[in-house]
């Protein structure tokens, strides 16, 4: 049997073959095209039980048979198994974009919405038809068929360019690597990012060390490296993939300008002025003018706190250092000395206290203590020897969720950190369905016989990912549409993420998930005081820098005309101008590498990130407020925002949690952008 049909359980990873893909997903969009005829050839009236369900039904089988897929794209890329995703992935599209045209179906669910049915249905069916018709108002249902047709070619040319920008992204990195012989070149690198490095070049039967541009060996190099031309070698690699500065057939430049003209072009065919006005009619934020004037606004705020870092950097990097002129591959590395100097601590001596192990049971055990649940390990088909399984249950035993954790950087596995869905709650017949989901990092791998070590920075990565696990895992809604992460507005699904963030600055926490790598002794808190004083160092630079990638995203897709007049990069420039106290190298390729916008369904809405860090923010204030550890607050966190998923609007979850509608005022506390200069 096609494992990818077999939905009585988990992926069966062991067994799932590039061959696969197609047959799997050719069968079941016969089943789904063949449903819909008949669904349209029904004379009775359309109701929940004869029309929605057996559609959620089919489309569920499609989308677990086609997830699988696409998770081992990105974290077991293979050229065979690339193929078949890449041959298979215009089919899917095309058939997405066929239903969300389809007048016929619309009409039944606008059928369905005026019978006296409707008023008979829950609150979460209410909100799933009522998302699904303004979801086919936006896929083009009401369409004249001239439009539809270029609308479908529109989405299929699409979904081939994202996917075309994530390998070309991939196999950039990929192919650089740098081998030092001398050791003397590589002073100042801690002892496991050398270590790392020896056992790659052995590995690839290399003498010396070698570095590569995936985090784990890039990181290091920038952050600790003395050697001033390794750093701009290494920086210059990174800030160049993927674009016309490497080979041809690797380069995004022209990828970019096709994907941002076929975004304009579906929204003025949708009748909107552009893409950014498309993006936000499924958000929070109402208007790209809105967006930009909130960007610009906290941009005004974080301004002088970033003149005053840029100045302190500068002068530190002069007097101290030696460097009278700052680049960009200094940054990092001036960074890592005047923190060490200012607050007497080194990322590297932190590090030493996180272990994997107990990170992930301090994690845990705040879970745990929050939301009344116990975390365990548990057993299931794996496509890495390294991925690890877990249950979560409730305090009676019964099980809620369960998830994978795939924390390890490799060569076929895409860069960054991310969470995604195996299986989602709901209802089948007198059953509910366990959700189930994945949690992806690229954290360095364990070396030399010792446990891997995360940075403070992976704690937090490997926290916000959780807090998206749980969004998924802990709903309590039983219809498909709006369980866990589904139908929740794009710009507040990071809520949940941003909130866990905060736990990873709580002595109350942290004193509980640390222990020496070499001594066992867990961190001092002397050490964590330093931490904490040092948690919004640069916090003015950081701010405006998301502020650059959230408000360049914005002003590309609506006030911005591709292959016009000015490039993307000039673009870039101009915001970067307006907004940005620190301007990198000329040949710097940023945007050829931004896949959260070009690939990663962040298409103008990477100001999420800023609008869902002032909603986190002020949730976890409520948590200061009545303590931190609060299982009441927890509960209440859990039954307003985590449990209702997307069955009602996330203004509405905010304001039932918080008592009133966001506030900015405590994030910028918690960014340090409130003191005087």
């Amino acid at each position: 049997m096609n494992p990818l049909l077999d939905f009585t359980g988990l992926p069966r990873f062991a067994q799932i073959q590039p061959e696969h893909v197609a047959p799997a997903i050719e069968k079941l969009l016969g089943e789904c095209r063949e449903l819909i005829r008949y669904l349209l050839a029904e004379k009775k009236a359309p109701t929940w039980n004869n029309f929605v369900a057996p559609l959620e039904d089919a489309h569920e089988r499609l989308s677990r048979a086609w997830g699988p897929v696409g998770h081992l794209n990105a974290v077991m890329n293979s050229p065979e198994l690339r193929e078949a995703y890449n041959t298979t992935l215009p089919v899917i599209t095309q058939y997405y974009a066929e239903l969300g045209q389809n007048l016929a179906l619309f009409d039944k669910f606008r059928a369905l919405r005026n019978s006296p049915e409707f008023d008979t249905l829950s609150a979460t069916r209410k909100k799933i038809i009522e998302n699904e018709l303004r979801d086919f108002r936006l896929g083009g249902a009401e369409l004249p068929e001239d439009k539809k047709a270029r609308y479908l070619e529109i989405q299929e040319r699409q979904s081939e360019l994202s996917s075309r920008f994530s390998d070309n992204l991939l196999d950039a990195t990929n192919d650089f690597t740098l081998v030092i012989e001398n050791k003397s070149d590589l002073s100042g690198l801690p002892e496991d990012a050398l270590q790392t490095a020896r056992e790659a070049a052995a590995a690839a039967s290399k003498p010396g060390w070698l570095f590569t541009l995936k985090a784990p060996s890039y990181m290091p190099v920038m952050q600790f490296a003395d050697n001033r031309e390794l750093r701009e070698k290494m920086y210059r690699a990174y800030a160049t993939r993927a674009s016309e500065f490497g080979k041809p057939e690797w380069d995004n430049s022209a990828l970019m300008d096709e994907i941002v003209q076929l975004r304009g072009e579906e929204a003025r065919l949708l009748g909107f002025a552009n893409y950014g006005e498309l993006s936000l009619a499924a958000k929070m934020a109402e208007t790209p003018q809105q967006v930009a004037d909130f960007m610009r606004e906290l941009a005004q705020r974080a301004r002088p706190f970033a003149e005053k870092d840029l100045a302190e950097l500068r002068e530190f990097a002069n007097k101290e250092l030696g460097l009278s002129e700052l680049h960009s591959w200094d940054v990092t590395y001036v960074s890592e000395k005047l923190r060490e100097q200012r607050y007497a601590f080194s990322e590297q001596e932190v590090k030493e206290y996180f272990p994997e192990d107990a990170v992930l049971a301090g994690l845990f055990s705040l879970v745990e203590t929050l939301y009344d649940l116990h975390i365990v390990a548990s057993t299931a088909p794996v496509w890495h020897e390294s991925v690890r399984f877990f249950d979560i249950r409730d305090a009676q035993g019964a099980l809620v969720g369960q998830f994978y954790f795939d924390l390890y950087a490799r060569a076929s596995k895409r860069g960054g950190a991310w969470m995604d869905d195996v299986i989602t709650r709901r209802r089948v017949d007198a059953l509910i369905q366990t959700p189930v989901a994945y949690m992806n990092c690229n954290f360095a791998a364990p070396v030399g016989g010792k446990p891997a070590v995360f940075t403070h920075d992976d704690v937090i990565t490997l926290f916000h990912e959780f807090g998206h696990g749980l969004h998924h895992l802990l709903t309590e809604v039983e219809d498909l549409g709006v369980s866990g992460i589904n139908g929740v507005e794009w710009d507040a699904v990071e809520l949940p993420s941003q909130f866990m963030e905060n736990y990873c600055w709580e002595w109350d926490v942290l004193c509980g998930m640390t222990r020496h790598v070499n001594t066992g002794e867990p961190l001092p808190r002397a050490l964590f005081d330093k931490m904490l004083a040092a948690k919004n160092f640069q916090s003015g630079l950081q701010t405006l820098r998301q502020i650059e990638f959230a408000l360049f995203d914005m002003l590309m897709h609506s006030d911005f005309d591709a292959g016009g007049g000015k490039t993307i990069l000039q673009l870039l420039d101009e915001v970067r101008a307006e907004v940005a106290v620190l301007i990198p190298p000329e040949y710097n390729r940023f945007p050829h590498s931004f896949s959260h916008i070009f690939a990663g369904g962040y298409g103008a809405g990477y100001y999420s990130y800023k609008w869902a860090e002032v909603l986190s923010a002020d949730a976890y204030s409520l948590f200061e407020e009545q303590g931190v550890l609060n299982p009441d607050v927890g509960a209440r966190f859990r039954a307003e925002i985590l449990a209702v998923g997307g069955s009602r609007g996330a203004m509405q979850s905010f304001a039932a949690f918080r008592g009133r509608e966001p506030s900015i005022d405590a994030l910028l506390r918690h960014s340090g952008l409130t003191e005087g200069i």
